[in-house]
């Protein structure tokens, strides 16, 4: 049974393009005015995320699914490079404090119960809902329909989270720890790069004793500046890219990128224009989040920058000739976004962050809870990718053919 309107979607449309760039720049031109030129700068780099994700179709939720079944490590591989040119970036700055002359800190949270639970249960919705924080992000930017209902769930699981995030607080953990103050910048960089590396050598050992050899990128039909502007992307452009942005972002906002925080927020705005009194929830007293709650959302960084991220992936689809809204969602595929959602934006709360604010940008801060984040969510992926065949029907067939 699926839920089904009727719709015959044109393969390419040729104007998506120019409303993809004609919106970024009325977007970065408003935020100029309305904001700071340096809001409009993190717009722009929010839309060139969108951009890289959806070229090199840099997904978390599906690399990890890939090697979790078929034991291909390539997508698992490409996130170590980003880590490592992320880390070769990041610590220096940290060290020292400021960037360019700008004061910077990284997202270092405590490591503990919450961030384990959170972590785990995110990473049984990122399978269940079919992305992650910025996977959910671009693939709604490049029309896909079911991830909109993801999102949702997304967005209401993460504010739901926020009503007793102080109990989740109080459970055991470690005081926030950066490696980079403990262990020092050329011991942190030394033990990083050597737990990336050992992570990408078990990754291809898998694959190897699985395969035989490595799997090597699908030839594109497009070369030179027409791959470039259309794609697809080798997924090691988009390690390298991503790992620059989130330097840029660094550089401007005076912190890492960061997601979710943005979707509680919408939550909460929402919650509050009903008559809910979300500014007596404790989360909401503390004086960040009671800043960001009372002020115009324009004026909060990660709200900006998500929305650069979807229309990023916007002009991407478009340029590829691939924006094609398709609103026949599966029934179970349709429930499996819901809960999908609701765990990915509670989990995301209760672990200080998801696939891009603990995992990425906590490693490349050397928060230690970004390794945690790491370990239980693939632990949440291993349980999201046994569940999946109950929601979709055809990966049950696929590994009864493929003895999976």
């Amino acid at each position: 049974m699926s839920l089904s309107i009727p719709a015959a979607a044109p393969a390419h449309r040729p104007g998506t393009p120019l409303v993809a760039v004609a919106l970024l720049l009325a977007g970065a031109l408003a935020l100029t005015f309305a904001v700071s030129g340096r809001q409009a700068l993190l717009f722009i780099v929010g839309g060139a995320l969108g951009l890289v994700l959806y070229h090199a179709a840099f997904g978390f939720t599906s690399a990890w699914r890939v090697l979790l079944n078929e034991r291909r490590g390539a997508g698992l591989r490409a996130q170590m490079v980003m880590l490592a040119i992320a880390v070769l970036l990041f610590f220096p700055a940290l060290s020292a404090g400021t960037l360019f002359g700008t004061p910077v800190k990284g997202l270092v949270a405590p490591a503990g119960t919450s961030v384990i639970v959170g972590a785990f249960i995110f990473g049984i919705g990122m399978q269940l809902g079919g992305g992650c924080a910025s996977g959910t992000l671009f693939t709604v930017g490049g029309g896909n329909a079911r991830m909109l209902v993801t999102l949702l769930f997304f967005i209401i699981g993460g504010v739901g989270a926020t009503h007793h995030l102080d109990w989740w607080a109080a459970l055991p953990s470690l005081p926030p720890t950066s490696i980079v103050s403990s262990l020092g910048l050329v011991p942190a960089l030394v033990v990083s790069l050597a737990l990336f590396a050992a992570i990408a050598a078990i990754s291809a050992r898998l694959e190897l004793r699985r395969h035989g050899s490595l799997e090597r990128a699908a030839p594109s039909e497009h070369q030179g500046w027409q791959r470039f502007l259309r794609g697809p992307w080798p997924l090691i452009w988009g390690a390298v890219l991503l790992a620059l942005l989130n330097f840029a972002t660094l550089a401007l906002a005076g912190r890492p990128w960061g997601i979710t925080s943005a979707f509680a927020l919408w939550g909460a705005k929402v919650l509050q224009g009903t008559g809910v009194d979300v500014s007596a929830w404790a989360f909401w007293q503390q004086p960040a989040n009671a800043q960001a709650l009372a002020a115009p959302l324009w004026e909060d960084i990660t709200t900006v920058m998500d929305i650069g991220i979807v229309i990023g992936a916007l002009l991407a689809a478009g340029l590829a000739g691939r924006f094609a809204p398709n609103l026949n969602i599966p029934l179970r595929s349709l429930v499996a976004a819901v809960i999908g959602g609701l765990l990915l934006g509670y989990g995301s709360r209760l672990a200080y962050g998801c696939n891009i604010g603990a995992y990425f940008s906590g490693i490349a801060s050397g928060s230690l809870h970004g390794w945690l984040w790491l370990v239980a969510a693939f632990v949440g992926n291993g349980v999201g990718v046994r569940l999946r065949p109950f929601f979709f029907p055809g990966e049950r067939r696929e590994a009864k053919l493929t003895g999976c």
